[in-house]
């Protein structure tokens, strides 16, 4: 009597929950099998513990807004306190239900994240052009440029110079920013005209990205290669030249300009074309491998001479980056750089 009275009580009260299969306890075997009466002074302690936990994780929490909610709860309150054993596996299951997916869920919004943001760099590398690419670099240096003229000198020369005495103190930005950096007209003017005219040439071989991937690298190298002479190979020329005398320090020499990512955009569009004619000093035809060779050899003699105006070891590293990209070019027709 006692079973097909609950039976009927609850099939009588499932029609009045908004949502009975949200609580997966109405099949007639289910019953059958905690009807067994059984006092554990801990049942009602468990079946707190475990029904809060499953009303958290399945939402329901506005139980005592519902009259009918009200007497179903009663009803398992009654039911899974009888039998502590059954509301253990019962309530345990649909833990680790629910816990399983937790993890799932966060790993997939994590990596829907991270994928995001890679395809969104990915797109935003697709949406330049060879155009920007170059009108943006030469934008960015004259900015650079005009900064000079109004912003503090000493701000602009630990973060816009590139020194052995800048780099060991931290500012390791100084390795690109130097290279949007010109303090004479001049010299910006011969940069941003190399610029554009060979930054074309590569850009439309290789594409955009490619272009800007190149002037960084030579950036950065061509600073290395600066760092490099003036903290090894400066001093000992030094010495030599003057024994004896008190020279500058070279660790305390500043380099600016984008000579070096310059070089490296220019000496590769000579490498892989050899044979074009180029305008010297935008008058004298030459081959274009015969300019390589010389600007090369010029900036050899320049670091051999100690020149401190213009550095041939910042030179060398572009160069250095542009046969490394030529090199890695003949592999194929579209080299990654």
């Amino acid at each position: 009597m006692q079973r097909q009275f609950c039976i009927k009580l609850l099939s009588k009260i499932s029609r009045n929950v908004p949502n009975p299969n949200a609580y997966s306890i109405s099949s007639q075997p289910f019953f059958s099998s905690f009807l067994k009466t059984n006092t554990n002074p801990f049942s009602h302690q468990l079946y707190n513990q475990s029904f809060s936990r499953y009303t958290t994780l399945t939402g329901q929490h506005s139980l005592k807004s519902n009259p009918a909610d009200a007497v179903l709860q009663k009803i398992r309150y009654r039911v899974f306190s009888s039998n502590p054993i059954l509301a253990k596996r019962f309530f345990s299951n649909t833990l680790l239900k629910g816990q399983r997916k937790c993890p799932v869920n966060v790993a997939k919004r994590n990596f829907h994240s991270f994928d995001s943001r890679r395809h969104g760099w990915r797109s935003w590398f697709q949406r330049l052009t060879t155009d920007g690419v170059v009108i943006g670099l030469i934008v960015t240096n004259v900015a650079v440029f005009l900064l000079w003229r109004v912003a503090d000198t000493q701000f602009m020369m630990k973060n816009f110079t590139i020194s052995v005495d800048n780099f060991t103190s931290g500012r390791v930005h100084t390795l690109i920013t130097s290279a949007f950096s010109h303090a004479d007209l001049g010299h910006l003017m011969a940069n941003m005209i190399g610029l554009y005219f060979f930054g074309m040439s590569i850009g439309r071989a290789f594409g955009p990205e490619y272009l800007l991937k190149l002037y960084i690298s030579g950036a950065v190298v061509g600073s290395t290669f600066y760092l490099v002479y003036h903290a090894f190979i400066a001093p000992s020329l030094e010495r030599k030249r003057m024994p004896g005398m008190v020279s500058i320090d070279p660790s305390k020499i500043p380099g600016l300009g984008a000579s070096g990512a310059v070089n490296a955009i220019m000496l590769l569009d000579i490498f892989l074309f050899p044979t074009k004619t180029l305008y010297f000093d935008f008058f004298i035809p030459v081959p274009a491998i015969l300019l390589g060779i010389f600007l090369i050899g010029k900036d050899v003699l320049r670091i051999l001479e100690g020149d401190h105006r213009v550095s041939g070891s910042a030179h060398l590293g572009g160069a250095t980056v542009a046969a490394i990209a030529w090199a890695r070019s003949r592999r194929g027709p579209f080299p990654r750089f």
